[in-house]
């Protein structure tokens, strides 16, 4: 655990109790504060309880009075699509409104450094796609070298679970724009920009300021180095700040569209081969096209920023490279599940928007395509016609709807069972039958785990 520092004797409200919201409330209590908590579930409360934490609400100012911050979980909107009425009421009585991130960066150094000879480090990682296999490919390099690493945020533990860190070890947290937006303190040593596309647009009043939560990474603390994708407007204006010159190697480019030029440091990927320039010259190549755990463009661009991170790092690129090649990829991101008669079964149930199913989508061909939920803000018309689909079959409970959009042959499933059992009726010899959904799976399921774990135990009938 890390105890919440600079909150000792202090009360502080905590709003939502789920994961994060009750490890911030045990690493409050840790560090000395007197946590007081609210979250609308009774059950939520009674565990808080059961651990004897106090729980009352907060309904107008007046119930701010004795409190010196709120903190507010993640999956809590606080000022879009309509300001939360907790939040707006502490922000009246002037409350200093924080989450479990910004008592992280608050709390995570100690003077027990002083005693190191190598400061512990911060990677950061966030963008639409590709945080979850970034972090997890920076943290399985560095374990391979046997540099000590924790892996923590929107991935395994939440970041006040971390353990108290040793000589030269890093951490590595993936951060969605729910944990961006409201921390108060964000300064990691490196900051990583993956991508954007849109995404949790009613949460953060549209693009602008949904990439205005990601930013917020790189401009609040000031990252040692930036590691920026830029392959999308946003991340090339990113870039463009963040530097002080085309020379300047703090921001280190990644690209899977183009060869990047220049005298600054760049890292990208084209026709499966990565390349490292510095200083006009290439440094590195890595054939990535025999790296089984990273298939597509989309792992592609995931193994450039983890591979400049752990150049950033101090490490070497054929040390980096051995290290892919171990890479077992996540569960339910391009996932193998299965293979039968010369037909292989994909899981990327986290291909929760559009970008991510097209990216999904370029990584295989002969494609028997499962997809459809609901439907995120933007609609379908970026996925256009995909040649590498054959058909597909959708789920979900407005199945109808959805298939209309699409621009291939598309059959009307409703359910896994049925989409599975058609796809595997109709599939031949070197097609993929890829559940790759590009919307939220909450129509049906409680979450994309939940749906990916479906479409593998409907395989799991056939193979």
């Amino acid at each position: 655990m890390i105890p919440v520092r600079g909150l000792q004797s202090h009360k502080v409200a905590v709003l939502g109790l789920g994961r994060s919201g009750l490890s911030a409330t045990r690493a409050l209590a840790a560090g000395g504060a007197v946590p007081i908590c609210w979250d609308d579930n009774p059950d939520a409360r009674a565990r808080a309880e059961d651990e004897g934490f106090v729980c009352r609400p907060f309904k107008t100012a007046r119930d701010f009075e004795d409190i010196a911050r709120l903190i507010v979980s993640p999956g809590i909107p606080h000022l879009y699509p309509a300001p939360n009425l907790v939040v707006a009421a502490a922000l009246e009585a002037g409350v200093p409104v924080d989450n479990d991130i910004g008592l992280f960066f608050q709390s995570f150094a100690t003077n027990d450094w002083n005693k190191f000879d190598v400061a512990p480090r911060v990677v950061a990682v966030t963008g639409s796609n590709g945080k979850s296999t970034t972090s997890a490919l920076i943290h399985h390099i560095l374990t391979e070298v046997g540099r000590p690493c924790q892996l923590a945020g929107n991935i395994g533990r939440g970041v006040l679970d971390l353990d108290p860190p040793v000589d030269g070890e890093v951490v590595v947290l993936e951060l969605s724009s729910y944990q961006t937006e409201l921390a108060r303190s964000l300064t990691p040593d490196v900051a990583v920009f993956t991508n954007l596309s849109p995404d949790h647009l009613d949460r953060h009043g549209g693009m602008g300021g949904y990439f205005a939560a990601k930013r917020r990474l790189f401009a609040e603390g000031g990252p040692d180095r930036a590691i920026v994708g830029v392959d999308e407007p946003e991340g090339r204006y990113l870039a463009g700040q963040l530097c002080e010159g085309r020379a300047d190697e703090r921001v280190i480019r990644i690209s899977v569209a183009e060869k990047l030029t220049g005298p600054g440091w760049q890292v990208f990927a084209r026709k499966g081969f990565l390349s490292e320039y510095r200083k006009g010259k290439q440094t590195a190549s890595v054939d990535l096209r025999a790296v089984p755990g990273l298939p597509g463009s989309h792992n592609h661009q995931n193994a450039c920023a983890a591979y400049a991170t752990c150049r950033s790092l101090g490490l070497a690129p054929k040390v980096i490279e051995r290290a892919f090649h171990s890479f077992a990829g996540l569960p339910h991101r391009s996932q193998l599940v299965g293979e039968k008669d010369g037909v292989r079964f994909v899981n990327d149930s986290k291909a929760t928007n559009v970008d991510a199913a097209a990216k999904a989508l370029s990584a295989f061909e002969n494609i028997r395509w499962i997809c459809g939920g609901l439907e995120k803000e933007g609609g379908l018309a970026e996925l256009g016609a995909v040649a590498s689909v054959r058909k597909a079959y959708v789920i979900g409970r407005e199945a109808a709807g959805f298939a209309l959009k699409l621009s291939v042959e598309a059959e009307v499933c409703t359910t896994m069972a049925q989409a599975v059992a058609q796809a595997v009726a109709e599939a031949e010899p070197g097609d993929v039958v890829l559940l790759a959904p590009a919307a939220a799976s909450f129509d049906q399921y409680d979450n994309f785990e939940q749906r990916g774990e479906d479409f593998m135990a409907e395989v799991a009938r056939y193979v």
